[in-house]
């Protein structure tokens, strides 16, 4: 009998042990893309982010951007940084406005959702909300929710500019997103 209630209270705590573990377990995904804000269409690359509402303060050392400008943003996500030849993935979904007016910096605050249409995240998407300190080299930005097969996921966005042209405001920005999900 003491070896059969031995038995028994092995099994529940393997089960229980077991129960505990698939409750927690994560998976983690790294994603890395590329993301195109067109804000000045020109020849092969139509225009994906405009201008919503213009601010009444230039921004110190640029001609272009006021304090308070507000872009709306469906901008695409590609596999890698030549949207011509690169794979579309899915698009950036959202909108940026410059609200930093100090000279140390520029600064966005961006809400965007990145909604995967292709490849192995097709139907998910990840919603970010953060400050976006545009001059700094690497810039993070927490991921606030996610949807589909990424539901539940939590993490964040390493940003760096790949390519900038100050003239037209067309950028192109390296993403790695690291999600647990």
């Amino acid at each position: 009998m003491a070896n059969a209630n031995r038995t028994i209270q092995i099994l529940l705590a393997v089960l229980a042990a077991t129960a505990i573990t698939n409750g927690t377990a994560k998976t983690t995904h790294h994603l890395q893309f590329y993301m195109h804000d067109t804000v000045t269409a020109s020849t092969g690359s139509a225009q994906t982010a405009e201008r919503v509402v213009r601010g009444a303060t230039p921004l110190p050392g640029d001609p272009i951007n006021r304090f308070g400008d507000m872009y709306v943003i469906d901008d695409p996500l590609t596999e890698g940084p030549d949207a011509a030849s690169s794979r579309v993935v899915g698009r950036v979904q959202g909108f940026y406005l410059f609200a930093s007016r100090s000279g140390d910096g520029a600064a966005l605050l961006l809400s965007a959702n990145m909604v995967f249409t292709a490849g192995e995240h097709n139907g998910s998407a990840v919603a970010v909300l953060a400050r976006d300190a545009i001059l700094d080299d690497v810039r993070e930005l927490p991921v606030v929710g996610a949807t589909g097969g990424l539901r539940g996921a939590v993490g964040y966005g390493l940003l760096r500019t790949h390519a900038f042209n100050a003239s037209s405001n067309n950028a192109v920005l390296k993403i790695d997103m690291y999600l647990s999900v």
